[in-house]
């Protein structure tokens, strides 16, 4: 049955519901600081205000330290339809967008990526059978760990029968990272009225909202009587198949964060775009306003997307990047040279998006007459 604009297919309904997580996250933040005085047996103390954050930050004698872990999700369930279509495996790709989950995280708390470790779980042991496809996944992680600027340190490779599905694989990473001089750490403190804010450009969905993004391609194989590989096959706006425009690789934000820092830019805060989209431009636990004048033209899947599942511009805002990967906070005198390091050495677009107002903790997306409150 085909859906209709009163029965959108959300995030949600999709099997990610945010109202049921975000509880149990909170309990975990608070049990978490139970076990804070653990640290001092090592003459080292935690940041407090990074619970919370992209990263977990903690001080040691030259400098800070900050730790994330981060799941994939399950973008390669795309990558093994879409296979059948192009020939390629995408685990490459695959590799950099889950490297990526973690080191956006750290570049978002000021911290250079040092070492990530890799987890790969299968269903079956046989899933490494396939040369290819391994191949592809070691070789893009190497690719993604110097496009970081990180070691591979290590990693785990569990069979976990009964867990995951045989035919699948949970690709995961943690990551530590350096902030030095120590002086450059914000965590939010640094914020202030009239900075701001810069957003650069993703390259597409990145990889969050990916369970709606299947959701869709089933829904076209059901209603059509199609395979899911030929609902990925669906063509887009510009021609692209949709499975492919999901495919398209996270950015990495590593290298532009370091060289802004190297050029002297004065960067008060930096957020990573995934999980609740836009509403993340409000993290800093500051009470100020984030009014935006301008938005960035979404790519075409985030079009194709909201066509097929119905949903307001409210809830594409709030699940998707929407064409904004990374977003950077900074006087406006630092803007125009930003912006140039980010095209000249990255071949990333950026865009003067808004700025900070007094106000209430929310987020004003003025094009759009959306309005995200804390």
């Amino acid at each position: 049955m085909s859906k209709t604009p009163e029965d959108p297919i959300t995030y949600a309904s999709a099997g990610v519901n945010y109202g049921a997580l975000d509880p149990l996250k909170r309990l975990a933040q608070l049990r978490a600081r139970t076990t804070t005085g653990n640290l001092e047996r090592f003459g080292m103390r935690e940041i407090e205000a990074s619970r919370g954050e992209t990263a977990y930050i903690w001080e040691e004698q030259d400098a800070y330290r900050a730790f994330v872990l981060e799941c994939l999700g399950t973008k390669n369930r795309v990558a093994d339809e879409v296979r059948t279509l192009t020939g390629r495996t995408h685990y490459d790709d695959l590799a950099q967008d889950t490297i990526a989950m973690s080191a956006n995280d750290l570049s978002a708390v000021f911290a250079e990526p040092q070492v990530v470790n890799a987890y790969f779980a299968v269903g079956n042991s046989d899933w490494f059978s396939d040369e290819e496809r391994s191949k592809d996944l070691i070789e893009g992680w190497v690719k993604a760990c110097n496009m970081a600027g990180a070691v591979w340190g290590g990693g785990e490779t569990p069979t976990l029968s009964g867990i995951i599905a045989p035919d699948s694989i949970d690709l995961a990473g943690s990551a530590i990272g350096i902030i030095k001089p120590k002086e450059r750490l914000s965590l939010g403190d640094k914020l202030t009225i009239n900075d701001t804010l810069l957003l650069v450009g993703s390259s597409g969905i990145h990889a969050n909202g990916l369970s709606l993004a299947r959701k869709i391609a089933q829904n076209i194989a059901d209603e059509k009587n199609i395979s899911l590989a030929q609902a990925y096959a669906t063509q887009l706006s510009d021609g692209t198949m949709y499975g492919e425009a999901l495919l398209q690789p996270t950015h990495i934000y590593a290298g532009l964060v370091r060289d802004l820092f190297e050029a002297g830019v004065d960067i008060h805060y930096m957020v990573n775009i995934t999980g609740h989209g836009w509403m993340k431009l409000m993290r800093a636990n500051r009470e100020f306003t984030y009014v935006i004048d301008h938005i960035p033209q979404p790519q075409p899947v985030f079009q194709f997307i909201q066509e097929q599942s119905h949903n307001t511009d409210t809830t594409m805002y709030e699940t998707f990047n929407m064409g904004a990967g990374f977003a950077l906070y900074m006087p406006e005198k630092d803007v125009a040279d930003a912006q140039q390091i980010a095209l000249d050495n990255h071949s990333l677009q950026t865009l003067r998006a808004g700025h900070v107002v007094e106000g209430p903790r929310q987020v004003i997306i003025k094009p759009k007459n959306i309005v995200y409150k804390a």
